[in-house]
């Protein structure tokens, strides 16, 4: 698939360069969240996404446990201010629906705080919908097996290691618990105006594109290109980079 890999990304990514220069063009927002277990592949996914667009497009939220003064605020405050503005597309690395079942899995959460984060969630989507926003949400599904290779790999390369937390390591003996909270938050949030989408990750270069055409598809049309750009010739010869003695060289190490 490494060839056809490459071509079909390549394709893609353009077309989320254009999907970017005409949500720019129309002054749109959109919102991408990306759920699932740990390993299944959000990061890559979004690295994949965004790698090629405009830096000046796009932001990616990927946050933290809350501190003690998030900690007491109203809890989607602190996903509000990560929320797109015209022209702007966000991808959230995990979302407020931590608090659907991480939270709750690990015993972060009170139960009353869960059952009012769940009353809570179609109506604050709808808020943000209602307001033009346009609101994505994926779940990157994984088999047991599939991710225990994953978590195998992770510890064993030392490039990776720092993608184990102490809480992925518990949540290996939560899988089907985690399964049966990540159902009851689909049935519940899953709404006509923010639905949920779920695609198969146990092969992630499969499950990228899939996922990117899926979102490509869910917008309106992309035809507009970045315009074809012609450089002049330079006036005279091409000069060499000379910077005043003032600074200091970073030493050839090749």
């Amino acid at each position: 698939m490494g060839t056809h890999y490459r071509k079909t990304m390549q394709e893609l990514q353009l077309d989320l360069i254009r999907l970017q220069h005409g949500l720019r063009s129309r002054g749109q927002r959109l919102l991408v969240i990306f759920e699932g277990r740990d390993a299944a592949g959000k990061g890559g996914t979004i690295k994949a996404i965004s790698e090629s667009l405009d830096t000046r497009g796009y932001r990616i939220a990927a946050l933290p446990k809350p501190d003690e003064r998030e900690a007491n605020e109203w809890y989607f405050q602190r996903y509000v201010a990560h929320l797109p503005c015209a022209g702007e597309i966000v991808l959230f690395d995990r979302s407020w629906y931590n608090r659907a079942v991480v939270e709750p899995a690990m015993g972060f959460c009170s139960k009353a705080e869960y059952r009012a984060f769940m009353d809570a969630v179609p109506a604050f989507e709808k808020l943000l919908t209602d307001d033009g926003i346009i609101l994505l949400k994926y779940w990157l599904a994984v088999d047991q097996a599939e991710q225990e290779q994953r978590f195998a790999e992770r510890a064993s390369d030392p490039l990776k290691r720092w993608k184990l937390s102490p809480v992925d390591l518990l949540a290996r003996q939560k899988y089907a618990e985690m399964g049966a909270l990540r159902d009851v938050m689909i049935e519940h949030t899953h709404t006509a105006n923010a639905p949920w989408f779920v695609v198969d990750y146990n092969d992630q270069k499969r499950g990228r594109i899939n996922l990117i055409r899926h979102l490509l598809q869910q917008l309106p049309p992309h035809d507009e290109a970045a315009a074809a750009v012609k450089l002049p010739r330079l006036k005279g010869k091409p000069r060499r980079e000379h910077v005043t003695d003032k600074a200091l060289w970073v030493p050839d190490t090749l």
